[in-house]
This record gives structure tokens, sequence and C-alpha cells, in this order.
């Protein structure tokens, strides 16, 4: 509409009693623009033309350069103009809306239409009874029962023949596993797997594209692999290749979705099903002109039949693996959750499954539960259950009797342990160490010696007990024989005492000191 058919319709609207905001509203033009028209009689119209017709406009200097673009390159846009006149001439200052009108009447003038590339549309046939299935996700923002919104996620499946939909609803994102499980939940609502799956390129099923060939998220492959899946993955900006299941994603929103109240998420997806019922699978499909609940019927007994079904909440294959650390736990949201001892050696790597936001549930690759912990808000903490722990005192039990079965004697070494212990309780670990060491590398005649010195002179400690031990090996003769070892091993170690007891140092008179201290000379 050119300015003087413009100006005559706000003539005749204002006659008709529109208001000013009304015909502006209209007529899409500003309301300063609405106002200038209205200033002028359509003698001043008519002249103001003229001189608009005649004047000469901002981008007339580069009309040559353009035109020369133009038709060079019919496709080229408006933006792309500017933008090479920017690059051509640095200084150039002409808004972006007179560049776009100046382009549009320079097209109309000189008979330039853009030239477009549309692509080119083809009717497919549908696939065969039970030869395919769509899927793919949406979200809506519902008024909740209670004041409020919330925003809810859904995936859709449709079968390309039949056009017989499933739903699966959460009041949160969904993640690997929450796929998995509505995988699981449409099989059993077809009653069989179709022999393909086509999706989108979500980041919850597909890593990367590859090429064509296929990176899925590790625990998307290993379901693909259980369930033996055939997937097919549409290629980025290719909507059409999924072209039902972007139908049903819209039909969901704005027939079921739209305008319905919220209660809870067990009622809505009750709610969902009823509607696929009543609705979504029973109205007459507008492009095969049949119920697909009725051809339903036919394309189940060419699906393919659910063998295994997988327990998404207590199989592993769903789950977060983790390598075992060498103190038997486990890292979980910077948190360490423990496991049973001896699980650093006994398994490569543990299954994690968080049950309802609240429990940790720690598995095996045979699906065995290792561990259950209660989940902690904290960061940096040790989870341990009492139970993983070592039985401390029955270890040092253990390693008492280990020791006391080395000495003859076996009372008198639980006796002399005991005192031992009760002198160093917390460090009697050690001190059997030091007892064991030094039985290990001595004869056990010299041992059962030392226990009884160290009764004898009231010595409990690992330390004294390898001294006396010690002391004892130097009393020996170099020169006996080996018999004569033999018969000195049989005397009471009190002999051998008592000749060390009895030894005294060589004592001066004080006199001797003074002399040195005075400075006498000898």
């Amino acid at each position: 509409m050119d300015k003087w058919q413009v100006y005559m319709e706000i003539k005749q609207l204002l006659k008709q009693g529109f208001s000013k905001r009304k015909i502006a509203a209209k007529l899409r033009i500003s309301r300063p623009t609405l106002y200038r028209y209205l200033n002028r009689n359509p003698q001043e119209m008519a002249e103001w033309m003229v001189t608009i017709q005649s004047r000469e406009k901002k981008l007339d200097k580069y009309k040559e350069l353009i035109l020369c673009w133009l038709r060079k390159y019919p496709d080229m846009t408006a933006a792309q103009v500017q933008d090479w006149l920017l690059e051509k001439y640095p200084f150039f200052e002409v808004g972006e809306s007179t560049v776009r009108s100046y382009v549009s009447e320079l097209r109309k003038e000189f008979n330039i239409p853009k030239a477009t590339s549309p692509r080119s549309y083809e009717a497919l046939p549908d696939p065969p009874l039970g030869e395919q299935v769509q899927v793919d996700f949406g979200q809506t923002k519902n008024t909740k029962s209670n004041g409020g919104t919330v925003k809810l996620y859904f995936i859709a499946f449709v079968l390309s023949h039949s056009r017989y939909k499933y739903k699966y609803w959460l009041d949160r994102p969904f993640t690997t596993k929450d796929v998995i499980e509505a995988h699981e939940r449409a099989f059993q609502w077809f009653h069989g797997i179709p022999n393909e799956l086509v999706y989108d390129q979500d980041n919850l099923i597909v890593v990367s594209e590859n090429s064509g060939d296929l990176i899925l998220t590790e625990e998307f492959q290993k379901y693909k692999e259980a369930k033996k899946l055939n997937l097919f993955v549409c290629r980025k900006a290719d909507p059409e290749s999924k072209g039902k299941i972007e139908n049903v994603v819209g039909f969901i929103k704005y027939n079921f979705a739209k305008h319905r109240i919220f209660h809870n998420l067990e009622s809505w997806n009750e709610q969902a099903l009823e509607w696929l019922n009543r609705t979504g699978n029973a109205k007459v499909h507008n492009t095969i002109k049949k119920r697909p609940i009725e051809v339903f019927a036919l394309e189940k007994q060419h699906l393919q039949p659910v063998t295994n079904i997988i327990d998404v909440q207590n199989n592993t294959i769903n789950s977060i693996s983790r390598s075992i650390r060498k103190d038997n736990t486990i890292r979980y949201l910077s948190n360490r959750y423990s496991l049973p001892l001896g699980s650093f050696n006994k398994y490569q790597e543990v299954y994690l499954s968080v049950i309802d936001n609240e429990k940790l549930m720690i598995c095996c690759s045979d699906g065995e539960i290792l561990a259950k912990h209660q989940l902690s808000v904290e960061k940096g903490k040790l989870i341990q259950n009492p139970k993983h722990r070592r039985d401390r005192t029955k270890g040092i039990d253990a390693f008492i009797d280990t020791v006391a079965t080395y000495f003859d004697h076996k009372e008198l070494a639980y006796e002399f342990i005991s005192k031992v212990r009760e002198k160093n309780p917390r460090y009697i670990r050690d001190q059997l160490q030091l007892i064991l060491n030094s039985i290990k590398t001595n004869h056990s005649m010299t041992i059962n010696r030392a226990l009884e010195e160290c009764f004898k002179r009231n010595l409990y400690s690992g330390t004294d007990f390898s001294d006396i031990i010690g002391y004892i090996k130097r009393q020996r003769p170099l020169h006996v024989t080996q018999t004569d070892n033999a018969e000195q091993m049989k005397q009471p170690t009190t002999m051998t005492s008592r000749w060390v007891m009895d030894t005294h140092a060589s004592k001066r008179e004080m006199d001797e000191y003074y002399s040195i201290l005075e400075g006498d000379s000898q």
C-alpha cells in the first residue's frame, strides 16, 4: 500500500468512527506517522509525495553498486548488502531499515525478484506394519492446583504405520535412566518392539553423529545391546524425517496439556493414558483416515515380542559406574561411601543407583547389592557403614594367638602379652609386631629364656623383649661347640644373669678428681 492509499484509508476509517489508536494498529503504522498524515490536507499530501519522489536518497550514490550485486546474486539479502557496504566504506552510516526499504524498491523498479532455493519435499509411503516407531521429547508449563506454575516434561512414541501413540511425563528434566524406563513402558504399552527406532540427536541418547557411525551415551549403548535395538538418528536440521512424531508432540501440547490443571505427577500420567485411549488413539487420524487403535490391532501382531523386561530401578546397566578406591570406598557427589573390606581386590568397578533421591545403592556387575547408604547433602564427607570397618579387637586377639604359639610356656606368654597390652593399649599391634620379628629371627630356646627374663625384671614391651634376646645372645662364648652350646642353653637363666649383674665398674678416689680440677699434672 503506497502513501496515498494509506492517507485515504485513514480518512475513511475516521469517518467510520475508528479511534486513532485502532487505525494505527489496523494499518500497521506508528502513531507519529498517523499524526503526520492527519496534519496534511489532500493538496499538501500530493505536493509532499511529489517532493519525496524527486529528492535524493541517502543510498542513491551507491545505487549502481547495489544493483550490480543484486543482479549477480539475486538471493542476496538486505542485511548482506549493508555488511558489504560497511566493508567497502568503513564510515558508512545508514540504518538497517533504510537499507532494507531501498533494496526492496530497487527489486521492484528493476524487476529483480529475490531468488530462493526452497527445499523439495517428497511424500513417502508409510513404513510396513511393525517397522518403525518415532520418538521425541516435549515440555509444557501448566498451572498447579495450589497456585503457581510447574514445568512438565514428556517423551512421546508413535508407531509410523498405525499412528498408535504413547507418552510418559515427569516433573523434572529426563535423565538417560528415565529415557530407558520410558522405553520399557512404551514397549509394554505396544506389546512389542518395532524393527527400527527413530530419534532426534538428543544428548541423552547420542553423544556424536561421527559421520554416520553413531556414538551413543554409555548407558543407552548398553541398553541398545541388551534389547538388540536398531536405531536411526535424524540428521541435524532435518525434522521432516520424523514429521509424524513432531505432529504428535504438538497434538499432546495443545490438545491434552493446554489449560489442564496439574495436581500431582501420578494423576497427571493417569490422565495422559486416559486421553490416549479416549482421543489420542481413538480419534480418526487426518492422514490415514482411520482410528489408530483399529490399525494397531493389526500392527501389534508384526512387532517383535518383549522377551527380556529390564527392571530399570534395580538393573545395573542403567546405573552410574564407579571404580573402587584402595580404601574400599567410592566417590559420589564429592563424598566417599564405604564398601565391605576386600571389595577393592574383588571387584573392578561397581554401579550406583539413587533411590527416591535419598539412598545410594551400590551393586556389583551381577546385581548383588554390596552396600546401601543415606545420601549426604554435605561435601567432603566419609559416609561409612560400621559393618564395613575392620574389627580391630578381633584382629588383635588373632594376632596374640599367633605370637603365643611360638612359646613353649603358652600361659606365661599370654600373661606377658596381656601386661604389654595393658601398658601400651594404643600401640599393641606395633608391640606384637616387634615381638614377632624377634621370635622369627631367633632360636626357640632363646626366646623362651627371654620371656622368663622379662617377667623376672618386670619388662613388658616389645623393645625390652628384643633387648633381652640380644643380651642373652651376647653372653654365649664364641669358642663353645655345638654340644657345649646345648648344655649351656639348659642352664638356668639366673646363672648367666648373675655374672652380668655382679660386674661393677672401677671407681677412682675423689682426690684424683680434685687434683685434675686444680691443674696439677700427673
